[in-house]
């Protein structure tokens, strides 16, 4: 079962068209990217799952129902844009948040001292959090979203504000969330995490759903078909003569030549290595398979 199955969803606002006619489907305890250029319609629809406003057309199933204003309960939230009130002691919000979401003051308490810990914040429990800097609050706000242990976990850009230590702290809780089965969405431009984190993802552009499924059938799917062999040779080799491929770039190297090979789809690695190995000294062999990178921009553009 889906944990979230959003049906042809519309959102306008006035004359302007935010969603149109938009259908995710969002499995349980996956990492779904949801990616898209800015105001494409993403945040539009992480509002309406989280109950902030409603579509004008569609529907929007929480594990196989309707969803309703009370399945909130069960949401974590955190917005690309940050709000915590800054006059109030670090600790204190932390706890007044961690009880709106329903949780016993001493349960969240003990909680959030471990998390303050885990996060290496602890010294800053009674400080005011107009004292922190960019990255400390946004650890306070992810350990706040997260306390609670919800079953859908929604981040917007979680890793605004981190330096590379941190990124990958909140990228090991976000995976051992995802083992123990909370689903993900995340919504970032940071290709390079989508790749890292995601296992599924929707693109959306211009209010309207261009492609989604799987990481790596849309990367194989948006690929060229091509291999990159690296081989031993003093000459170059005639791959020409071998009517399975289609040389695309032949290079020298310092110890021998870099081929990049047009091959048929549904030839397999198996068939080209066979029809090569008994004619070149083979170093390495891969699959070109592109980068979520130049995906997002060449459908974008």
């Amino acid at each position: 079962m889906d944990v979230i199955t959003c049906k042809n969803v519309v959102k306008r606002f006035n004359q302007f068209t935010a969603l149109d006619n938009v259908s995710v489907s969002i499995p349980k305890g996956s990492i779904y990217g949801l990616l898209g250029p800015n105001g494409a319609g993403k945040t539009t629809l992480i509002r309406i799952i989280n109950q902030i406003t409603i579509p004008d057309e569609g529907e929007i199933l929480f594990n196989g129902s309707a969803i309703k204003p009370s399945d909130v309960e069960y949401i974590g939230y955190l917005p690309e844009e940050r709000g915590l009130y800054k006059k109030m002691k670090v600790g204190e919000q932390a706890l007044y948040l961690s009880c709106l979401k329903g949780m016993d003051k001493g349960a969240a308490i003990k909680e959030l001292k471990a998390w303050f810990v885990k996060f290496g914040i602890q010294a800053w429990w009674d400080k005011k959090v107009e004292e922190l800097s960019k990255g400390m609050a946004q650890k306070v706000q992810f350990i706040i979203t997260v306390l609670h242990k919800p079953s859908l976990l929604i981040l917007d850009e979680p890793f605004s504000g981190f330096d590379p230590v941190n990124v990958q702290i909140v990228r090991n809780e976000i995976l051992r969330m995802r083992s123990e089965g909370t689903s993900i969405i995340l919504s970032t431009h940071n290709m390079e995490s989508v790749e890292e984190l995601c296992d599924n993802i929707a693109l959306i552009n211009k209010s309207k759903l261009i492609i989604s499924g799987s990481l790596d059938e849309i990367r194989r799917n948006h690929g060229k078909n091509e291999v990159e062999v690296i081989y031993r040779s003093g000459a170059p080799y005639k791959f020409d003569n071998n009517r399975m491929f289609n040389l695309a770039l032949e290079e020298e190297t310092s110890d021998g030549y870099r081929a990049v090979l047009g091959v048929d789809r549904h030839t397999s690695s198996a068939e080209i290595l066979r029809s090569l190995v008994t004619d070149i000294d083979i170093v390495s062999y891969r699959e070109l398979i592109p980068r979520m990178n130049d995906i997002f921009i060449k459908l974008v553009s």
